[in-house]
C-alpha cells in the first residue's frame, strides 16, 4: 500500500513538473521570437499585440488537438500521435528569421502570423496541448481529483517566465544563447512528456462511445457552455484593452505590458487553485466597485492621474475583474473527466477576445473604444452570473450596464472634441487636433499617436514654417541642420516623419528623405500640415521599416541622418544596435552627423548611444534645450554622433553640448543582445 502511494506521489510530481515546464517554455519563447520580428516590422506595440493574437490562436489549436485526442482516439493512438508531434517539433527547432523582401512587403499582421508559424508553430502547438492533455491522462489513469490544480500550476509557470525574462534573462543572456536554452529546455520537456505519453497507452481506458459522449455534452446546459466561452473571452478582451490603453493613453513605458499580463495570469492561478480560493460574496461587491471606478475614469478622456497612481490602479482593477470572471468560470467547471472540452471553450473565448482587440477593432473603429466595450460586456456578464440572486441584483447590474453604455457614448464625444481627423492603422491610433493655443499662434495643429505628440505646426503671426515642438533652432537637431553644411547643399535622412517638421529647415537644393513605417502618418503630414508642401527643399517619403529601407539605399551619402523613433511605448531596439550603427555609417558622409532624439519621460538612451559611439570610434555629445510654450517649443534631448571636429568646435554647438555619458550597467546593444531594464527612469522627468 505504501509503495503504491509513493508511486502515485512520484507520478503526480512528474506530471506537475511537465505541466509547469511546458507553461514556462510557452511564455519564455513569446518575447524571444517577438524580438526577432523587430528588424522586419519595427518596434511598434501593435507587433506585440498581434503576437498575442497568434499565441492565443495557437493555444486554441493546441486545446482542440488535446480534446480530439482524448475523446476520439484510442490510448495507443493517442500516445503514438503525441510522440510523433513532439518529434516533429524537435526537428523544427533552431530556425531563424531573416529580414527579406517578401516579409517586409506583406501586410504586417500576415507577416507576424506567417513567420511565427514557421519558427515556433509545432513546438508551440505541442506546449499548448500539454496542460489539458496531461490533465485528462492523469484523471483517466488514476481517477484522482487533483487534476484541476494543474491548470493553476501551468499559469504559475507562465507567470514565472514572464517575470524572469525582462528581469534576469534579457539583461544578461544574448538572444542566441536564449534560443539554445529554449531548445535545451524543450528537448527535456519532449523527453519527459514523450515518456508519459508512452506509459499511458497501457493505463488509459478506451474512449467512451460517441453516443455516451454526446449525452455528456447535452447534460451541460447551453447557458453554462455560453459562459464557458464568454467569461474567459471578456477577461482576454479586457487584458488586451487595458494593455493598449495603458501604453497609448496613460504612459508610453516599455515593458509596461508585463503588469496587466501578470495580473491576468495571477487571477487564473488563484481561481483554479481550489474551491475555497474564490470568495464569491466578496468578489461580486469588488467587481461592482471596480466597474464604478473604471467608469468614472473613462468618463473624461482628458483627465490625467499621476502615472504612479494610474498604472497600479488600472492593473488592480484588471485583476479584480479577471479574478471575478475566472472564479465564476471555475465554479461552473465540469467534472475532471470532461475537462478537455471545458479548456477548449476557455481557449476559444480567450482567442476571440484577443482577436477582437488585435484584429477586428483596429479595422472597425477609428478610436480605441475597446476598453469601454469590455466594461459594458463585463457588466452584462455579471448580470448573467448573478441572475439567480434575485430582482435587486438584476436591476443593479442592468443599470450598471446602461450607465457604462452612456459613459462610452460620452467618451466617443470627448475624443471628437477639437479633432480634425481620427484614424487608426496596424501601428496605432492617430489624431490631429486644431486649437487656438498658444494665442500667439492663432491656430495650432497637433498630431498625436495615442497621447504622444508627434508634431506641431503654428499657423499665425509668421510662425507657419518655424520648427516647433522638439525641433527648435537651439535643439540638437536644430544645431546640426544649421551648422553642419555651411556653404553647400545638404542631404538629410529622417527616420520618423511625424508632421514633417524637419522639412522646415530645408533650403533650395537640399534633399530630405523621410522614412516612415505607417502610411497614415504620411497621409496626415501631406494633407493637414504644410511643412512637406512648402519647404524649398526636395522632400520625399519612403514607407516601410527604416533599417530595411536604408539598407536598400543607392543614392549619395547623407550629411545628416536623424533617428526620431524612440518616444513610443515599444522601443525599436533594432534601430539602436551595433549592426544598425554600422549600416548608418555606410550611408553617411565621412564628416556626417547621426542625430538621435532621446526625449523620453521613461527611458535614458544616452548611455546606450555613448557606448555605441565608443565602439565605433565616434564623438558623442548630448544637447539639452529648454522649452518655450508661447512658441510651441518643447524641452528636448538629442545625442549627436560624429567625427566632424569643425562642427563640434562651433561656438553655438560647444556651448550647448556636453560629452554623452556611459554607465557600467549598460552594455553594447547588438542584434543579439539588448535590454531596456537598466535604462528605465524610475523617477521620470516631465517634458
Amino acid at each position: 500500500m505504501n509503495s503504491c502511494l509513493l508511486l502515485m506521489a512520484l507520478l503526480t510530481f512528474l506530471y506537475a513538473c511537465v505541466v509547469f515546464l511546458s507553461a514556462f517554455l510557452l511564455f519564455l519563447v513569446q518575447p524571444m521570437v517577438a524580438k526577432q520580428l523587430l528588424p522586419i516590422l519595427g518596434g511598434s506595440a501593435a507587433v506585440w499585440t498581434t503576437c498575442l493574437v497568434f499565441f492565443q490562436s495557437a493555444l486554441l489549436i493546441g486545446y482542440m488537438y488535446a480534446d480530439f485526442a482524448v475523446t476520439r482516439l484510442r490510448p495507443r493512438t493517442q500516445a503514438l500521435t503525441h510522440v510523433t508531434l513532439l518529434a516533429c517539433a524537435l526537428a523544427t527547432l533552431g530556425l531563424h528569421i531573416r529580414a527579406n523582401q517578401w516579409a517586409a512587403t506583406w501586410h504586417p499582421m500576415l507577416t507576424v502570423f506567417a513567420l511565427l508559424s514557421l519558427i515556433i508553430g509545432l513546438p508551440y502547438l505541442a506546449l499548448s496541448a500539454t496542460t489539458p492533455l496531461l490533465q485528462a491522462w492523469y484523471t483517466n489513469s488514476f481517477h484522482a481529483g487533483w487534476s484541476y490544480r494543474m491548470f493553476s500550476l501551468s499559469n504559475a509557470g507562465a507567470l514565472l517566465a514572464l517575470l524572469l525574462y525582462p528581469a534576469l534573462i534579457e539583461p544578461h543572456v544574448t538572444l542566441k544563447t536564449q534560443t539554445r536554452g529554449f531548445s535545451t529546455g524543450f528537448f527535456v520537456f519532449a523527453v519527459l512528456c514523450g515518456g508519459i505519453a508512452w506509459s499511458v497507452r497501457q493505463t488509459l481506458p478506451e474512449p467512451a462511445p460517441m453516443s455516451d459522449a454526446e449525452d455528456t455534452i447535452r447534460a451541460v446546459s447551453p447557458q453554462r457552455r455560453a459562459l464557458w466561452l464568454l467569461l474567459p473571452g471578456c477577461a482576454s478582451l479586457l487584458l488586451c484593452a487595458f494593455t493598449s490603453h495603458l501604453s497609448q493613453n496613460v504612459a508610453a513605458i516599455p515593458l509596461l505590458w508585463i503588469l496587466p499580463l501578470s495580473a491576468y495570469l495571477l487571477s487564473f492561478i488563484i481561481a483554479f487553485h481550489s474551491p475555497q480560493a474564490y470568495p464569491r460574496w466578496l468578489m461580486v461587491r469588488l467587481a461592482a466597485c471596480t466597474l464604478g471606478i473604471l467608469g468614472y475614469l473613462a468618463r473624461d478622456v482628458h483627465q490625467a492621474l499621476p502615472v504612479q497612481l494610474s498604472v497600479p490602479l488600472y492593473c488592480g482593477c484588471l485583476f479584480v475583474l479577471c479574478f471575478f470572471f475566472h472564479g465564476e468560470l471555475y465554479r461552473l467547471r465540469p467534472t475532471a473527466g470532461s475537462a478537455t472540452g471545458f479548456y477548449l471553450q476557455i481557449a476559444l473565448g480567450s482567442a476571440l477576445g484577443s482577436l477582437f482587440v488585435g484584429v477586428v477593432a483596429p479595422n472597425l473603429f477609428r478610436v480605441n473604444y475597446e476598453l469601454a466595450i469590455g466594461l459594458v460586456l463585463a457588466a452584462i456578464l455579471a448580470l448573467a452570473v448573478m441572475w439567480d440572486f434575485g430582482v435587486v441584483a438584476r436591476l443593479f447590474w442592468s443599470a450598471a450596464a446602461l450607465a457604462l453604455v452612456w459613459i462610452g457614448i460620452q467618451q466617443a464625444r470627448a475624443w471628437q472634441h477639437d479633432a480634425l481627423v481620427q484614424l487608426r492603422s496596424f501601428y496605432g491610433t492617430l489624431r490631429v487636433t486644431e486649437t487656438h493655443w498658444p494665442p500667439l499662434a492663432e491656430t495650432t495643429r497637433t498630431l498625436y499617436h495615442g497621447t504622444i505628440q508627434h508634431g506641431v505646426q503654428l499657423f499665425g503671426n509668421g510662425l507657419r514654417m518655424q520648427p516647433a515642438s522638439y525641433y527648435a533652432p537651439d535643439s540638437g537637431i536644430g544645431l546640426a541642420l544649421r551648422f553642419c553644411c555651411e556653404g553647400h547643399t545638404k542631404r538629410v535622412g529622417v527616420v520618423g516623419l511625424g508632421a514633417g517638421t524637419l522639412a522646415a529647415y530645408g533650403q533650395s537644393g537640399d534633399d530630405f528623405r523621410f522614412y516612415e513605417i505607417d502610411p497614415l502618418v504620411e497621409r496626415i503630414a501631406r494633407e493637414l500640415f504644410t511643412y512637406l508642401r512648402e519647404t524649398p527643399a526636395h522632400a520625399d517619403v519612403v514607407l516601410g521599416d527604416a533599417r530595411f529601407s536604408i539598407s536598400r539605399e543607392r543614392g549619395a551619402p547623407f550629411d545628416i541622418l536623424v533617428l526620431d523613433a524612440f518616444s513610443g511605448d515599444a522601443v525599436p531596439v533594432h534601430l539602436l544596435t551595433q549592426q544598425a550603427l554600422t549600416l548608418y555609417r555606410k550611408h553617411l558622409a565621412p564628416d556626417g552627423i547621426l542625430a538621435f532624439h532621446i526625449s523620453s519621460q521613461y527611458l535614458d538612451l544616452e548611455p546606450v548611444l555613448g557606448r555605441q559611439a565608443e565602439q565605433a570610434g565616434m564623438r558623442a555629445v548630448t544637447v539639452h534645450s529648454a522649452g518655450d510654450e508661447s512658441h510651441g517649443i518643447f524641452v528636448a534631448d538629442w545625442v549627436l554622433l560624429t567625427n566632424n571636429e569643425q562642427f563640434l568646435a562651433k561656438p553655438e554647438v560647444a556651448r550647448a553640448s556636453q560629452p554623452s555619458a556611459t554607465r557600467n550597467n549598460v552594455g553594447l546593444w547588438t542584434d543579439d543582445y539588448s535590454s531596456v531594464l537598466p535604462i528605465l527612469k524610475w523617477q521620470p522627468r516631465p517634458h
